[in-house]
């Protein structure tokens, strides 16, 4: 009989940063609590819109009526909140960073290592327990010179921020 070692190998960190380079999707989860702010501002701003309308025009079963228009306002609302939140891709790479939005617009953010100043994290009550958190990259400029990238599972924001920050003092060693 042999001596074999069934020790298993090493464990792996229980949450590591994706593949450095590729572009990752934010949590499903982020996606769900925007689709529930968007029914919310959608049936306040479209509903209430669509509803003041129908009483304006003087149409049949007046407030009947008005308040049946929150339904598709809080609808249309939900799908663009939903959507706008699938469609966010974030990456780091050695460059930096990178947010990519796409819903009816593309726009590519790339925030090089050497303009980041300082990197936060926000949490809010839902954000919280939801176990998401949005990273906020201060860039060198004016005061309004940030990046921010909500709905990013609580884990990887902070890897994140951890990554950014030792390359940011590797190069402030390096000078």
């Amino acid at each position: 009989m042999s001596d074999l070692s069934l020790s298993p190998p090493p464990l792996p960190s229980p949450h590591p940063l994706p593949e450095q380079g590729h572009w990752q999707p934010l949590p499903k989860r982020a996606a769900t609590l925007a689709g529930i702010a968007g029914a919310i501002t959608g049936a306040l701003v479209i509903g209430g819109a669509l509803g003041t309308l129908w009483v304006v025009l003087d149409m049949p079963m007046r407030w009947v009526g008005a308040a049946a228009m929150l339904l598709p306002g809080a609808l249309i609302g939900a799908v663009f909140g939903y959507r706008r939140q699938r469609r966010t891709w974030w990456r780091l790479d050695a460059q930096g960073l990178g947010v990519r939005r796409d819903l009816m617009w593309q726009l590519e953010t790339r925030v090089p290592l050497s303009r980041v100043q300082h990197l936060d994290l926000r949490r809010g009550p839902i954000e919280r327990t939801a176990q998401l958190a949005t990273l906020v990259v201060h860039t060198a400029g004016s005061r309004f010179s940030a990046v921010s990238l909500g709905g990013l599972d609580q884990a990887d924001a902070e890897r994140l921020r951890d990554t950014l920050g030792r390359q940011l003092d590797q190069d402030d060693d390096a000078l």
